[in-house]
């Protein structure tokens, strides 16, 4: 599993096209779980599918052996939440899986960490990562595109 990329979406300001956005392109960290979880799946001895996305506010650094984001969201419509998942294009056909999820923000939170789970609760996590502050409010759109290319 070769890293991917994260790249969360924050619309902010409406301005003459409805509004501007905050576009982050960060690398991402697949965890030591994750790659464990991810072969269990190939050979069939896994049956739960990397199916939701979750953010926080934890500041920590992403490591290979976390199973859990520092401080993850359940507030504010920033809740761990179904994606809408496929297969893109990086190197050759369908090698990259992508996880996407557009959160439709209640509260005022600075969203600085997200991650890739196999249920809506608890469950393995698949990848980390931790990001310079995105501040979003009450009417705001949060998108998360995870992508994970196959090497």
């Amino acid at each position: 599993i070769k890293k991917g990329v994260l790249s969360p979406h924050a619309p902010k300001i409406p301005f003459f096209f409805g509004y501007w956005s905050d576009f982050k392109l960060v690398s991402n960290l697949v965890t030591n779980a994750g790659k464990a979880l991810a072969a269990g799946l190939l050979t069939g001895d896994i049956t739960n599918f990397f199916d939701y996305i979750a953010v926080g506010t934890g500041v920590v650094a992403a490591d290979a052996t976390d199973t859990a984001l520092g401080t993850e969201t359940a507030a504010s419509g920033l809740s761990r939440a179904a994606s809408t998942n496929s297969r893109v294009t990086t190197d050759v056909t369908n090698d990259t899986s992508q996880f996407a999820k557009t959160f439709t923000v209640t509260g005022t939170v600075a969203v600085t960490e997200s991650g890739v789970f196999d249920a809506a609760a608890a469950g393995g996590m698949l990848c980390r990562q931790v990001f310079s502050a995105i501040n979003v409010v009450n009417g705001d759109s949060l998108t998360i595109t995870w992508k994970v290319d196959i090497d």
